[in-house]
């Protein structure tokens, strides 16, 4: 069975007001001092983010009780300087982000130009599944490409950007696709042509290093996995957990289908922006691009036909049902960025949105 892992980005924010705040290495200095939080959390491009990451779990069970846990300490450390955590892909609240001090922001900064210094604070997640070689995670790439757009969907959780609503459910991903290497990828063929794309994509100069390639999925740099990024950070622990139970099952599916000779969908970088910007506008609320024609089909067709896509593989691992029940939980209840519009036709106030969604993050 493989294993899966979570990153998640967190918002630092003030309790009672739901302002960011810049705290994240007073945090993180908190977390250092904790032996069970150790190399757990990790600091982000600004200081209003709070990054932590699993370790890699096989059981979905185990997956869930991490992410939970997680969640709680990084409140717990926060708490102990003032703020808390909130599991928002964007602030609903305007600010200024604060770029931090390291030598690899300044350079993004300097590089760059006005783009980080703008608010582009934005908190994804990002989930590692393993793969057995890097032939194997290439063609895992190749073949998940026209399926990321509904984990987009899944996941949406944007709905505001400084102080108003952007008529979006997963507007995060909008404001990603100002990095210049972000977004979709063409088929690769090869390990080998995968390698030489991205020393290319250093050797221009553009970017730093191979970590500044923010493909929608790549292979990562630390890890023998394949990283999916698609997903904005879940106001929910149970809707990461499907996040992470669907990319496995994608990454299997692929792997199988690769090992049986079965060609990539060689739709074009242009069709898969437009099923992102069809996911990133809408979340599950109206028609996504179906991943196999790539034309506007319901959103709940769109996600049954992931689990038909995947079902037999999450069915080996015993997660098959566990996914349609979280699924039409979604359906039915809304993304993250529909109960953000919900919390704020209710209280009337962003301000409010934000600590209630600080409550919902630890639940």
């Amino acid at each position: 069975m493989r294993t899966v892992g979570v990153e998640e980005e967190l918002l630092l924010v003030d309790p009672e007001t739901g302002e960011p705040r810049a705290l994240s290495a007073a945090v993180l200095a908190r977390a250092e001092h904790d032996s069970t939080d150790e190399g757990v959390f990790e600091k982000e491009l600004y200081g209003q983010m709070l990054e932590f990451a699993t370790h890699p779990q096989a059981d979905m069970g185990d997956l869930s009780a991490e992410i939970v846990r997680c969640r709680k300490e990084a409140a717990r450390h926060a708490g102990e300087i003032g703020c808390t955590v909130a599991a928002l892909a964007t602030s609903p609240l305007p600010l200024s982000s604060t770029v931090g001090a390291g030598s690899r922001y300044q350079w993004m900064a300097r590089q760059y130009g006005l783009a980080p210094q703008e608010p582009l604070l934005v908190c994804g997640c990002h989930v590692h599944v393993n793969v057995d070689s890097d032939e194997e995670g290439v063609a895992v790439l190749d073949r998940v490409r026209p399926w990321l757009s509904v984990l987009a969907a899944l996941s949406a959780n944007s709905p505001f950007w400084q102080g108003r609503d952007t008529g979006y459910a997963g507007y995060r991903s909008r404001v990603w696709q100002r990095w210049p290497s972000a977004g979709p990828t063409e088929v690769f063929g090869s390990a080998e042509r995968y390698h030489r794309r991205v020393a290319d994509m250093v050797a221009s100069g553009v970017i730093l290093d191979e970590g500044m390639v923010y493909f929608d999925a790549r292979l990562a740099q630390r890890y023998p996995t394949v990283e999916i990024r698609v997903a904005d950070v879940c106001l929910h622990a149970d809707t990461a957990v499907l996040v992470a139970l669907l990319a496995r099952g994608l990454v299997e599916t692929a792997a199988r289908e690769w090992r049986a000779g079965v060609e990539p969908t060689d739709h074009s970088v242009s069709l898969l922006r437009l099923a992102a910007w069809r996911a990133s506008r809408s979340g599950l609320e109206e028609e996504l691009l179906h991943p196999a024609t790539m034309r506007r089909l319901p959103a709940e067709t769109v996600v049954a036909g992931l689990l038909d896509h995947v079902g037999q593989a999450l069915a080996e691992t015993g997660d098959l049902e566990r996914a349609r029940t979280a699924c039409d939980r979604l359906l039915d209840g809304g993304t993250g960025a529909a109960v953000q519009r919900r919390l704020l036709e209710e209280t009337g106030s962003l301000h409010d949105v934000v600590t209630a969604c600080a409550r919902h993050t630890q639940t």
